[in-house]
């Protein structure tokens, strides 16, 4: 069993050495970068869909799936740099993958990277891609329980997007347990209710990633 726990160390020690080379890099670049996370359709890319269209952004994203490019292909549709990452059966990325796939975008031109990882709400939380933030993605039909039964995403993660708010009215879903859980779990969080068919909350994400990338410019190296 140590055999087995030392070579999980040193695989994800390597891992981390990539993780700070990108964040050296997106350091010197003033680019923010942000880690997506959340189960299989529960919005990631609607929001991304949402947030080109209203946001005047200037953004590239990295893909994860295990398999197809369907949502690669959304966003390129949109004219936003996009490059697909298939795992073929993988639960998350890896900084490694990130720091090659970053190869294929125009990062000088970009003020924000998004990675929408694999739809996952354990593994993914658990990897540094180096990313200055993860964003935890929640819709309403998975329920209100999930923070405490996935703390540690929810505790790591700078902002929470509530999605699919459109269908609290025909759902169990019970807010005060939620937003209190949220709080318990990680006091500074905003928990920003969002509907991608509308584009409710697009305009309050936009405004927290423009304060994020101002802070990130004002510090490039």
């Amino acid at each position: 069993m140590s055999k087995i726990v030392t070579l999980q160390q040193s695989i994800m020690a390597e891992d981390e050495r990539f993780a700070a080379a990108i964040r050296e890099s997106n350091e010197r670049r003033g680019l923010l970068m942000v880690n997506m996370i959340g189960s299989p359709g529960c919005g990631k890319t609607t929001i991304l869909e949402r947030t080109a269209q209203s946001s005047g952004l200037s953004f590239g994203v990295i893909e994860g799936d295990l398999a197809t490019n369907r949502d690669a292909e959304r966003l390129d549709r949109l004219g936003v740099p996009v490059v697909q990452v298939n795992t073929h059966g993988g639960c998350h990325l890896e900084a490694n993958v990130i720091e090659k796939a970053m190869e294929s975008l125009p990062l000088d031109s970009l003020d924000v990277l998004f990675v929408e990882n694999v739809g996952n709400l354990v593994c993914p939380a658990e990897f540094d891609l180096g990313e200055d933030f993860k964003a935890a993605l929640l819709s309403t039909p998975e329920g209100a329980d999930k923070p405490l039964k996935y703390p540690y995403l929810f505790s790591s993660s700078k902002v929470v997007l509530l999605t699919k708010v459109d269908l609290l009215p025909y759902l169990p879903f019970d807010m005060k347990m939620f937003s209190e859980d949220v709080k318990k779990l990680n006091p500074e969080a905003p928990v920003i209710p969002m509907n991608g068919m509308t584009g409710e909350g697009v305009e309050e994400w936009t405004k927290l990633l423009r304060e994020k990338i101002r802070e990130k410019k004002a510090h490039a190296r």
